[in-house]
């Protein structure tokens, strides 16, 4: 799945990373731009004998990542880190190294690399779930090991004027998209991976199904956007027919559906709303058919509505989704009702975005506006 120089210049680390000094590679890991990991290890495994039937130390972790129903990138982040980890230290066994070593690999992503906090408990959570669940080690070390403390910040959220201004900025099925997003409180692969039989027209209704944290939920579908979402429907559903008639159509089901039910991956109910514009091979199972859009191509073209439309804030396709919550509690609704419609599973998480019902510090009127 991993090959050549893809492990050092760490491309998974570049569309999901903050700071791009996120991106150094171990220096022992790559030589003028040349790959230095034995084949074993390119390939998913770590200093195994070539003759030993034991399965290899990565493919057991890809193995019981897949067993947990964990998502793709969550597989992709912790390979990548754990082959980080043990590039770092020699390419010596996990099995030989303890508190410390662990400890030097945390402290060189803060130091060297520079990394966020939240860059540095990825990589702590993948090592971790490699000795828990991989290598089932329990030594008291671990529940021992510092976590970084996440600073704390408060969202960007757009005005409604912003809203409109970016939207106007966008068009076809990038504009459905971002409007579904900030009508609904999407979150960017909840819009993407939306399927037909989720949306209910007539009512009004979006189901998300395995959101963060394996959670279903529903939330709304703006009225202006039934009209756009029927004509698109039509424009994906002869897509669809197009596959089917050339011996494609197929598309992934989750949770081992397809062996349950043998067509079920060709219905029409299960296709995906934002169908990608090209087919490609599945990277789990190696079938070609038609994934959803490409998240890449809704992120750019917000960014690039939000310099049009003359933003000055740090807007992203996340920031649609703070600037919903925050807009249905400026208009009264409760916020238990908007925890709901997010899929927060604490109040205190909704709880941020009471920050913006206050005017000033904390709804103080300073004394040069008091007359």
């Amino acid at each position: 799945m991993y090959h050549g120089s893809a492990f050092c210049l760490l491309a998974y680390f570049a569309a999901n990373s903050k700071n791009s000094t996120d991106l150094i590679p171990p220096p022992a890991c790559r030589i003028g731009g040349r790959d230095l990991l034995p084949a074993n290890i390119a390939h998913g495994g770590v200093m195994s004998d070539p003759s030993s039937s034991e399965p290899k130390l990565l493919d057991r972790v890809r193995e019981i990542i897949r067993i947990k129903h964990y998502s793709i990138r969550t597989e992709q982040a912790y390979l990548q880190w754990i082959r980080r980890y043990i590039c770092f230290h020699g390419k010596r066994h996990p099995r030989e190294l303890g508190a410390e070593a662990l400890t030097a690999f945390l402290s060189d992503l803060a130091i060297r690399g520079q990394v966020s906090a939240s860059t540095q408990n990825q990589a702590l959570n993948a090592i971790l779930f490699m000795y828990r669940e991989v290598l089932k080690i329990q030594l008291p070390w671990i529940d021992d090991v510092q976590r970084a403390k996440r600073p704390h910040r408060l969202p960007v959220v757009l005005t409604r004027g912003e809203v409109k201004g970016i939207l106007a900025q966008l068009e076809g099925t990038i504009w459905l998209m971002a409007a579904m997003t900030y009508g609904g409180g999407l979150r960017l692969l909840e819009c993407l991976r939306l399927r037909i039989k989720d949306l209910d027209l007539d009512r009004g209704e979006l189901t998300i199904r395995d959101a963060k944290g394996q959670k279903d939920r529903i939330t709304m579908l703006p009225r202006m956007l039934v009209d756009p979402l029927r004509t698109h429907l039509a424009r994906v559903r002869h897509l669809h027919e197009t596959d089917v008639a050339a011996g494609f159509g197929r598309v992934h089901l989750p949770f081992a559906l397809d062996r349950k039910y043998p067509n079920a991956d060709l219905e029409w109910g299960w296709q995906y709303v934002f169908p990608a514009s090209k087919r490609s091979i599945d990277p789990r199972s190696g079938v070609e058919r038609r994934h959803h859009a490409s998240p890449e191509a809704l992120q750019r073209a917000v960014k690039n509505a939000v310099r049009k439309a003359n933003v000055i804030k740090p807007a992203s396709v996340h920031t649609l989704r703070h600037s919903f919550a925050t807009h249905l509690l400026e208009s009264g609704y409760d916020i238990r009702t908007v925890q709901e419609l997010l899929g927060h599973s604490d109040v205190k998480t909704t709880m941020i975005y009471t920050h913006v019902l206050n005017r000033g510090g904390h709804g103080v009127v300073s004394p040069l506006d008091v007359g």
